[in-house]
């Protein structure tokens, strides 16, 4: 074996050594993507106050300085840390979670979210989280970050805006671990819920969500509808999905309270 060939030798050996080397010490740093949130402040609040959809506020506002005490939980975490689902699940609590918070700077004298904006800012545009060293706003949470970051439709069904014509808040906080089921369990209670969607001959009346996030949904409503609907509303549409008219329903904001 020539010098010339040795030297190449050496040299493959020194590249695999340090791209092991790399590699085993980023796959094993301590908290690279092995970070958690603890939600169990959060899970007692979601337990105690929400039930089918329906939010006790009063509940809420009695155990503020708890739901303070989660806020600030989310307020420390370092997201960079987290694993994709965590992430997921992460800053769709904390948008759940901020929205309760901004409910209860107006509540009991307000019946929609949207008594708390203003002519010249929607609620949603209140820079109100603390995430990451930052102040942001509900809209940036949502349509900066889950949407274009995670691209799953299945968000409209998990984050909450606190009104009777959104997808109810489910009473548990979201976790990667069974992240994929919640999410299927929430799309699809929404889906077929015949007093929010529902199909009538051959229109299908829907949410306006499916009208203001079209593009989440590949702008195929009934595509979407034949992937999560149940039962006899499968059936009926698989049997005229060719020839359907989709129309989309008034949305109610009254607030999703008792």
């Amino acid at each position: 074996m020539g010098p010339i060939m040795k030297t190449k030798i050496l040299i493959i050996r020194v590249v695999l050594w340090v791209c092991f080397f790399c590699g085993a010490t980023i796959f094993f740093a301590p908290g690279w993507s092995n970070a958690t949130v603890d939600n169990g402040l959060y899970a007692k609040l979601l337990e105690k106050y929400v039930q089918n959809g329906t939010v006790d506020y009063q509940g809420f506002k009695n155990e503020e300085a708890k739901l303070d005490q989660y806020l600030k939980v989310l307020e420390e975490i370092d997201t960079k840390k987290l694993s994709r689902d965590e992430q997921f699940a992460f800053y769709v609590n904390a948008y759940n979670a901020w929205t309760i918070k901004l409910i209860l700077t107006g509540y009991p004298g307000i019946k929609s979210i949207k008594d708390l904006g203003s002519i010249f800012k929607n609620p949603w545009k209140k820079k109100i989280a603390r995430i990451d060293a930052d102040i942001t706003t509900l809209d940036n949470i949502e349509h900066d970050i889950l949407r274009p970051g995670f691209k799953d439709p299945r968000v409209h069904f998990a984050v909450n805006c606190a009104s009777k014509g959104c997808p109810p808040l489910r009473p548990e906080p979201y976790r990667a671990d069974i992240l994929e089921q919640q999410l299927d369990e929430m799309t699809q209670a929404f889906i077929n819920d015949s007093r929010r969607n529902r199909l009538e001959g051959r229109t299908l009346y829907v949410s306006s969500i499916f009208k203001w996030f079209s593009e989440d949904f590949n702008n195929d409503v009934v595509g979407f509808f034949l992937k999560y609907a149940q039962g006899d509303l499968k059936k009926k549409l698989e049997k005229s999905k060719s020839n359907i008219q989709v129309k989309y329903l008034g949305y109610d904001w009254s607030l999703n309270g008792k």
